[in-house]
């Protein structure tokens, strides 16, 4: 249980301090994530958190009650005091969400059943009618289709602009988003970023984005979904971005077991989000959560294997004559994309697209021709997979914007995995005889 939900009132034993230094040295991500926000002394001395199974909490007393449902309620600030009622927090939840934080340098953190519940509920948190929402393109077709299609019914709007936009670009850009915000009566409520983006691996200049919008002086968080690249090869907390939303399927739970999301940053951002999940629910439950904690544990292994993997791979099919190019972070060959790449990432990751000569046809018997990749959505586990996004995950973004934005009928996006890269290589090489 973290440190936070012990009442130190009560007759359980109070909690030891977390360790995060030792002579003086900040213990990295890896090694916090062994026991970070837990103290086995309050579980029976179990080594691991158990699963918290329960749907309430009892209060030591009718006032402790009283006290965490003001906090719950927003009529005193900081939130419960303790533990309450699964919908707003329980044990593994906190657990997972203190531990989230320490990736990315967070203040605080909070998870949810799915990495569109995350995105939905963290912009109706900061959208009201008339408002204006900033984002890049590409973004995943969820996430585009839920601000034009739904947030429009109540009259929210979107001006959007390309990944690899300059400073001056993205100037004008909120200054027409400010334009359209005052002419509906709003104002511009968020800055939705995606980097890289999802498939073609465009990527966002962070930097130019804070500064642009501190220069237009805006009162609105800067969001960004960090799924491709982290929690390991990019913190976009570090560039000035207010908010990281992950899909925590992907890399953190990184076995196609499991289905989250969460967001992180200052606490101020995140308390009107916490407030709204209250209400709506949306909350991890708490055995996904479990299995979240089990893949903190091993996400540096496997991330740093995988983008090992990726690398011998996209080595080889950059070669391969049926092979027109590759969106692959470490293949950059636009200047302005390597900048962006140089200042804001750590690694290339292991998700890219491939294009392929020729269109679907060529995909798809390059698909149906694999034999270890399996052709499946999602990324980020242990396994490769490989899809094609404009009959897929695409499917619902409109022909032309899907030309606009680089997702082509010739583009194969694959996700690799843990697996022997050799063997890879050799799956992707007899795929590659049936195009």
């Amino acid at each position: 249980m973290s440190d936070h939900d012990i009442d130190p009132t009560s007759p359980r034993m109070a909690p030891k301090p977390e360790v995060t230094k030792i002579a003086g040295r900040e213990l990295k991500p890896s090694t916090l994530m062994m026991g970070h926000g837990y103290d086995p002394v309050l579980s029976e001395g179990s080594l691991k958190p158990p699963i918290f199974l329960t749907s309430t909490f009892a209060f030591p007393s009718a006032a402790d009650g009283k006290r965490h449902f003001e906090g719950i309620t927003g009529k005193r600030p900081g939130g419960a005091d303790g533990l309450v009622y699964s919908r707003f927090n329980a044990p593994n939840q906190e657990i997972l969400e203190d531990r989230l934080s320490v990736w990315d340098g967070a203040e605080d953190a909070l998870s949810f059943s799915s990495g569109m519940t995350a995105i939905c509920v963290l912009m109706l948190a900061y959208a009201s009618q008339n408002d204006v929402i900033v984002h890049s393109g590409p973004l995943y077709a969820a996430s585009e289709g839920f601000v034009a299609k739904v947030l429009a019914k109540f009259g929210v709007t979107y001006v959007d602009f390309p990944a690899g936009a300059t400073r001056e670009e993205i100037d004008a850009v909120l200054k027409r988003a400010q334009a359209q915000a005052d002419e509906q009566g709003g104002k511009v409520c968020m800055v939705y970023l995606e980097s890289p983006g999802n498939p073609t691996n465009a990527l966002v200049d962070i930097e130019a984005v804070r500064a642009s919008v501190d220069a237009a002086q805006l009162d609105c968080p800067i969001a960004i979904d960090n799924t491709f690249l982290g929690p390991l090869w990019q913190r976009p907390l570090d560039q000035g971005a207010d908010i990281v939303v992950y899909s925590l399927t992907k890399y953190v739970g990184g076995h196609s077991d499991l289905v989250a999301g969460s967001i992180a940053g200052a606490k101020k951002w995140m308390d009107p989000v916490r407030m709204l999940r209250n209400t709506m629910g949306g909350i991890c439950d708490p055995n996904t959560a479990w299995m979240l904690m089990r893949s903190l544990e091993t996400v540096e292994l496997r991330m740093s294997r995988a983008g090992d993997n990726a690398a011998k791979v996209c080595d080889y099919l950059a070669k391969h004559p049926k092979v027109e190019g590759l969106g692959y972070l470490g293949m950059i060959k636009d200047a302005r994309q390597q900048d962006i790449y140089d200042r804001h990432c750590k690694g290339a990751g292991s998700t890219f697209s491939l294009l392929l000569k020729g269109g679907e046809a060529e995909c798809f018997r390059f698909l149906d021709a694999l034999k270890i990749a399996k052709l499946a959505v999602s990324l980020g586990g242990t396994e490769t997979l490989a899809s094609h996004p404009a009959s897929m995950t695409h499917l619902s973004v409109a022909e032309g914007r899907r030309a606009e934005l680089g997702i082509s009928d010739n583009l194969v996006r694959i996700s690799i995995g843990i697996e022997d890269a050799d063997d890879l290589i050799a799956d992707f090489e007899q795929a590659l005889e049936a195009v």
